[in-house]
């Protein structure tokens, strides 16, 4: 049983979320912080950007009439609107156990974790065991309209969707587990080429992705869920989770992160590998 630090910290805006976890990955690396596990949210509403997907994807106009902000995110993937969500993080050394090998290997690991914190929840979830081929005729910018391997579903529909970064200090794992409200949200801030194209692929999405909400007919609350996310990643990854804070010199780099990196989008994009 190994002893990893836990960390809840208050809704934020983007630019800071992102950097406390890049700032984290660098401490863990050095051998500076223990393996953490983050638990958060996001105040104002963020459209989160995989590292490599284009800023074109964003209706940036939209974007501010709705008074939400963008960032880009430091792993991959597609487009995620945080809002009435509960996002997680998992940042560790390369060497340790529960994140070691491929990234397919420990993303099977940590998703066991996940579906044990959802069936607290009463949720009956499904791990996707192989990944949806996106015709590269017409990627898709969401996130959550195709589940990739090892992503979880309920009745066929996207729940969690997760993302991982691999770097010479160690691995960070990004995960959204939607608790309510309108997933179509996010098409509003996307760009389209007309309002037709806009309409179906909100009608897409609605067919294959979904919030625990919807799936279970009740409201979870944040603290609810946090609290099945950190029993079940404590029984299934045999963790001590020891709640922590930042510590100092963490706190110092991620404001210079978001200073020099995060606050700023449309960076040059080797700013983001």
């Amino acid at each position: 049983m190994n002893t990893w630090r836990l960390l809840s910290t208050a809704p934020a805006r983007g630019a800071w979320n992102m950097a406390v976890d890049e700032a984290i990955l660098q401490a863990v690396g050095s051998g500076d912080s223990l393996p953490t596990l983050r638990l958060y949210a996001w105040e104002p509403a963020c459209l989160s950007l995989g590292y490599a997907q284009p800023l074109t994807d964003v209706d940036l106009p939209r974007l501010q009439k709705h008074g939400w902000e963008v960032v880009r995110r430091p792993t991959g993937g597609r487009a995620v609107l945080h809002t009435d969500e509960l996002t997680y993080a998992v940042i560790a050394p390369l060497n340790e156990p529960r994140v070691a090998g491929t990234v397919l290997e420990s993303y099977h690991r940590l998703a066991q974790a996940l579906v044990q914190a959802l069936d607290l929840l009463s949720m009956q979830v499904e791990v996707n065991e192989n990944a949806a081929a996106v015709p590269q005729k017409n990627p898709n910018p969401v996130c959550f309209e195709v589940p990739s391997t090892y992503e979880i579903t309920i009745g066929g529909k996207k729940l969690v969707g997760s993302a991982q970064a691999r770097r010479k200090e160690g691995v960070l794992q990004h995960g959204s587990l939607p608790l309510r409200g309108d997933l179509r949200r996010i098409l509003q801030v996307l760009t389209f080429p007309d309002e037709e194209s806009r309409s179906r692929a909100a009608d897409r999405l609605l067919s294959r992705a979904t919030t625990v909400e919807a799936a279970l007919g009740r409201e979870v609350s944040w603290d609810e869920a946090a609290r099945a996310i950190i029993t079940a990643f404590g029984s299934v990854l045999n963790l001590v989770l020891q709640p922590g804070e930042l510590t100092q010199a963490e706190k110092i780099r991620t404001e210079e992160l978001v200073r020099i990196k995060y606050e700023h989008p449309t960076g040059p994009e080797n700013n983001w590998r």
